[in-house]
């Protein structure tokens, strides 16, 4: 049994906050996954379903961010879980908008869901950091992480990352992190499509201007003239003695 966790504030006001990011996560998994509707369990909303066989818990903490360990450690000791179980989704400040690490264990970089985290069940768990960019200024964070995504990238890498990030829950159960980066890199960050190969190059002798061609031979009227015209002269030297 394994535990997903999507890390967010509850209800309408923030629902499309950057902040909530991860709860945008377990909802695109649980709809594309079937799970059923959600229940209120341990604080959080809580459901149940399989991931390619494997028995999988979604867990959305309704004690806002700075208490979500609470919820998750009352979900681990009911279901008598290690933290290895556990994998977290949440937005990352260090990672530019639509990029996603994998990695197990680290430190909390500032983020307070992560910090009650690891108050309440170690740091052991695996992470699924989400990039939603930087302001730029450390004082414009709060306001940033608590403004909704824009239009543009609702629209956006938002749209192409979260239908990926839910169809590679497979992979991420089976422990291959980096393919899971590298296929949704590809899908939110496609390469440019590859130039048309030009034509070869002419090479030095096709380039070349054709050689002249030879004279044309005289035609068979003229040749016979002109041959007509040296035997007569042929004959008057005869004649002559020359």
């Amino acid at each position: 049994m394994l535990l997903f966790v999507g890390l967010g504030n509850p209800g309408p006001k923030y629902s499309q906050n950057r902040h909530n990011v991860g709860f945008m996560a377990l909802d695109e998994i649980a709809r594309r996954h079937g799970f059923p509707a959600a229940r209120n369990r341990f604080q959080s909303t809580f459901s149940e379903g399989r991931i390619a066989g494997q028995r999988v818990l979604l867990q959305k903490p309704e004690t806002f961010m700075n208490e979500s360990g609470q919820a998750v450690g009352a979900a681990l000791r009911f279901f008598k879980l290690p933290v290895s179980a556990v994998t977290v989704f949440y937005d990352d400040l260090d990672l530019k908008p639509g990029k996603v690490k994998v990695k197990t264990g680290g430190g909390a970089g500032g983020h307070n869901g992560l910090r009650s985290l690891d108050a309440h069940i170690g740091n052991g768990y695996q992470r699924v950091r989400i990039g939603i960019g930087h302001p730029g200024d450390k004082y414009a964070v709060m306001n940033y992480v608590l403004q909704d995504f824009a239009k543009a990238e609702r629209d956006g890498w938002l749209a192409d990352l979260l239908p990926a990030l839910a169809d590679e829950a497979a992979t991420l159960i089976a422990g291959d992190s980096g393919r899971v980066m590298s296929r949704l890199a590809h899908a939110v960050f496609p390469p440019p499509p590859k130039a048309a190969t030009p034509p070869a190059e002419e090479t030095a002798a096709d380039a070349a201007e054709p050689a002249a061609a030879a004279p044309a031979a005289p035609t068979t009227l003229a040749a016979a003239f002109g041959t007509a015209a040296r035997l007569a002269s042929g004959k008057q030297e005869d004649q002559n003695g020359f």
